[in-house]
């Protein structure tokens, strides 16, 4: 990922969201609230991956026994019976939000029931509190807590680095831990419930990735990074007695024991100018292999060397696959073969251009083959293929020339790990996925292997905006590093992110309420238009015109009936246009800076909030007044929204323990505000189906309600509130957005900080039942009107394929539905559609509109696309038909 991913916490934080004890309630302010959560089943939407995976773990005692970390979204265990990754952590609370970044994870191989978590987001100020390690007795299902006298930084340089945490698999009570800032390494010899510092452990570290950095993130000492056991040292029971570790210092990198961790020291002859990312023990050769990088990653690294240490004779040898004056990159991923002593791979983990490359040896590092080379540059030849169509969007959308490819092998590959009991399976961490392989072995014998996501279940991203609209897709996501994702089934993972342009993270996304397909987001992006429309319910988009002086989203709003737009981006101030922003005018009376709302019945009402003071325009934007209310939150961790069908409903949430706090309601748009005394704290508010024979929408918002922190849903104006989720599903911090579905009634959408987007179902179905997962209402149409199909293949990759269609109705009336066939030349098969219905029989396929786009005006063209799987041939269909009338083909 993306070096954005650093900061969705970290702009929370700043901005005082988390801090502290609330204040009372308001006088008269008896909380009324239900405390019993109401019956919710909770998913995620599926996206699968997103996000930097720098730890995988797999335990050497029991079969098919794998965990996951993340940098700031959890860790997880592999379930082989469905091959998917389960959540462990979604137990942290919003108090210890930063216990959800895992910085390392240790799984027993005596006890495999016993799994350990070195938790903490961030080692300076950000992060308000300190890290622990997690215990757990039965594979992460329930943890016991330790809080250390420290920080960790699961989402701090280096974080690849690892493992820092380590069970003696010998005598598994005893653990260690590497730690950052200088607090040195750490002991346990409880299984874990207390710890103490190795007092005589000579090197706490000293490297830092930027000593100048005055916030304390790129300026922290990396420090003892991690830890490895020669079992071969010990006996059950009885503890190891050679222990190595690593540590963030160019000069004096590793470190050994040999009596148990009574006495340690530096390990003569090894290589100086790099830190060991590294240390991993092949016992039955008795080598020591470590990878080493100039910096602490994991997105730099300019050099790097691989080495070989012999345990018995402690000789050293350089077996980079790679001269060292020929990397620009440095290595990282290391792993060995349990089944096959002697093999050995490693990664190039800072190689992003033209890809990352992976290494393998089958003799101890003598000689070295590579995952790809190149023939005659640019054009490469790939040992593996790739087949991405699980998760489409791994390609980006891209096309790039060669050397380059997409997908791409990977980047920030730190975690690289072969199946202690399958020599054939491997998986790899990249900063958006797990990849792995099933048919690793076929590198030894000429033949390709294969690739594919295997993160399924695993949901790592930051969520910075929702919206459910009341029509076409139920879900639109506004995401940090890749971008965002229109949901038309919230059980499938989209086929792409948005693109044109590709926001790097999307700020603030917005829909015209009267008129859904007209869609506006804005977003981050190294160089190019920060803001996009859509005409589709978010489909397709195209890039609009920056105003002078742009360097961020920051925040927009669409006018109910999509006829004008306010931005308040980063770097100048708030901008208003009619149609599609091709030219931006700036607004009147409203500070740079202000959170923009529009009002969602009259199109020429904006709402903006800046340090405690509302904002009203209704000219379109072009002017606003401050209202003069008071009391309400000074500065600006707040979000609010205007009430759909009402004008001037206005709902606000926000604020700070040392000032108000809490949910506001105006009637007025904005002139006057109540502050509802029954909610301690509240920092997001949504809308959704109203319950049966209730008379206002449904309530949503993440608050402290009752002295109890919590998803909240309200069927009474708020009035009374029922806590919805359980201490079993908190997901950490939830401030970022949170909105019900129109359509559906009790189903929320919830925003986190690094577990994607959790969607909640309820049980109740007196208040208007459930729904279908997309709740459109595709119907067979009439076969009339004379038409035009392009298809036309975006991408193509081993065995799978991505198209777009556009159907032009060129007859003289409009059609109300619409059907398209035809017949595949090669017998390709359709995997996922979006903006159609797609049934397959044999070779021929029958796309039909879903409930949003049935209408088909003359002259006018609706546009889906599909993935789809092929071999052999990927020929194109040659003839389509609209129920019995044949189309035109270009």
């Amino acid at each position: 990922m993306r070096r954005t991913r650093i900061l969705t916490a970290v702009l929370a934080l700043a901005a005082g969201l988390l801090a502290g004890t609330p204040p009372a309630l308001a006088a008269g302010g008896a909380a009324k609230v239900s405390l019993a959560a109401d019956t919710y089943t909770w998913k995620n939407a599926r996206i699968d991956g997103g996000g930097f995976v720098p730890g995988i773990v797999f335990n050497r005692k029991e079969k098919n026994l794998a965990y996951a970390r993340t940098d700031i979204g959890g860790a997880y265990r592999w379930q082989e019976s469905s091959k998917t990754w389960t959540p462990l952590l979604d137990s942290v609370g919003w108090d210890d939000w930063g216990h959800t970044g895992v910085v390392s994870l240790a799984s027993d191989s005596v006890d495999p029931n016993k799994v350990y978590a070195a938790v903490g987001t961030y080692t300076n100020s950000w992060d308000p509190k300190n890290g622990a390690v997690m215990r757990s007795s039965d594979r992460g299902a329930s943890w016991q807590k330790t809080v250390l006298p420290f920080k960790l930084g699961g989402n701090m340089p280096g974080r690849g680095m690892g493992e820092r945490l380590a069970v003696d698999p010998n005598r598994n009570s005893v653990l260690y831990l590497g730690a950052p800032s200088g607090k040195g390494l750490w002991r346990s010899t409880d299984s874990g419930v207390s710890w103490s510092q190795v007092a005589n452990f000579p090197n706490v570290g000293n490297y830092q990735q930027d000593p100048s950095d005055t916030s304390g993130y790129a300026s922290d000492n990396q420090g003892v990074v991690w830890v490895t056991f020669d079992e071969k040292t010990g006996t059950s029971g009885n503890a190891t007695q050679t222990i190595y570790v690593g540590v963030a210092d160019l000069q004096n990198s590793v470190y050994r024991s040999t009596d148990g961790g009574a006495t340690w020291s530096r390990l003569a002859g090894q290589p100086t100018g790099y830190l060991a990312h590294k240390g991993v023990l092949d016992a039955v050769n008795g080598y020591l292999y470590l990878t080493y990088s100039d910096k602490g990653g994991p997105y730099d690294g300019g050099k790097g060397q691989v080495w070989r240490y012999a345990t018995a004779t402690g000789a050293w040898t350089n077996i980079s696959p790679v001269a060292e004056a020929d990397t620009y990159y440095g290595f990282s991923g290391l792993t060995v073969d349990r089944q096959k002593p002697g093999t050995v791979m490693a990664t190039a983990y800072s190689s992003w251009w033209p890809d990352t490359q992976i290494f393998r040896s089958t003799d101890s590092g003598a000689t070295w083959t590579r995952a790809w080379d190149y023939t005659s540059y640019p054009n490469r030849a790939n040992r593996y293929t790739m087949d991405v169509s699980s998760s489409p969007w791994l390609t980006w959308g891209a096309n790039p020339s060669p050397p380059e490819q997409t997908p791409k092998l990977g980047w920030m590959t730190e975690a690289l790990e072969i199946d202690p009991f399958n020599s054939n399976r491997m998986m790899y961490g990249t900063g958006a996925t797990v990849y792995g392989t099933d048919n690793l072995t076929n590198w030894d014998f000429g033949s390709q292997f294969t690739i594919k996501p295997m993160v399924q279940g695993l949901e790592e991203t930051a969520v910075n905006d929702l919206a459910s609209p009341p029509s076409g897709a139920p879900l639109l996501s506004a995401l940090g590093d890749i971008g965002g994702f229109r949901h038309t089934d919230l059980t499938k993972v989209p086929p792409m992110m948005y693109t044109q342009p590709n926001f790097t993270t999307t700020t603030s996304l917005d829909f015209a309420e009267t008129n859904p397909n007209t869609v506006v987001r804005v977003g981050n992006l190294d160089s190019g238009p920060h803001i996009a429309f859509s005409t589709d319910n978010g489909a397709n988009w195209f890039a609009g015109t920056d105003p002078s002086g742009v360097s961020g989203g920051g925040t927009v709003a669409a006018a109910s009936d999509g006829s004008r737009f306010v931005w308040s981006p980063d770097g100048t101030g708030v901008q208003y246009a009619t149609g599609f922003g091709s030219s931006w005018s700036a607004s009147s009376g409203i500070p740079a800076g202000a959170i923009v709302e529009s009002d969602r019945m009259d199109a020429k009402t904006f709402y903006g909030f800046k340090s405690g003071k509302f904002y009203v325009s209704t000219d379109g934007g072009a002017t606003f007044t401050a209202s003069a209310a008071t009391g309400l939150p000074s500065g600006d961790t707040v979000r609010f929204k205007a009430l759909p069908g009402v004008k001037g409903d206005v709902w606000l949430a926000g604020g700070a323990s040392d000032g108000a706090y809490g949910l506001w309601h105006s009637t007025d748009s904005g002139a006057s505000w109540t502050k509802l005394a029954n909610v301690g704290q509240a920092d997001t508010i949504g809308f959704g189906k109203a319950a049966t024979g209730a008379s206002y929408q449904t309530l949503y918002t993440s608050a402290k309600i009752g002295g109890v922190r919590g998803i909240f849903r309200s069927t009474d104006k708020g009035a009374s509130w029922t806590r919805i989720n359980d201490d079993a599903h908190q997901w950490g911090w939830t401030g970022g957005a949170i909105t019900g579905d129109p359509r559906v009634y009790g189903r929320v959408y919830v925003s986190t900080n690094g577990r994607g987007v959790i969607y909640g179902d309820t049980s109740d179905t007196g208040g208007g039942g459930g729904g279908p997962t997309d709740p459109t209402d595709p119907t067979d149409p009439p076969p009339t009107g004379a038409c035009a199909v392009t298809y036309k293949i975006t991408n193509q990759w081993s065995g799978g394929f991505q198209a777009d269609v556009q159907l032009t109705n060129t007859g003289s009336s409009t059609w109300n539905g619409w059907s398209l066939g035809w017949t595949f030349p090669n017998g390709q098969t359709v995997s996922q559609a979006w903006n159609a219905e797609a049934a397959q029989s044999g070779s021929t396929v029958t796309a039909k509109n879903v409930g949003w786009n049935a209408n088909v005006a003359a002259g006018s063209s609706v546009s889906f696309g599909f993935t789809g799987s092929w071999s052999g041939s990927n020929g194109k269909p040659t003839a389509f038909k609209v129920g019995d009338k044949s189309c035109t083909v270009s």
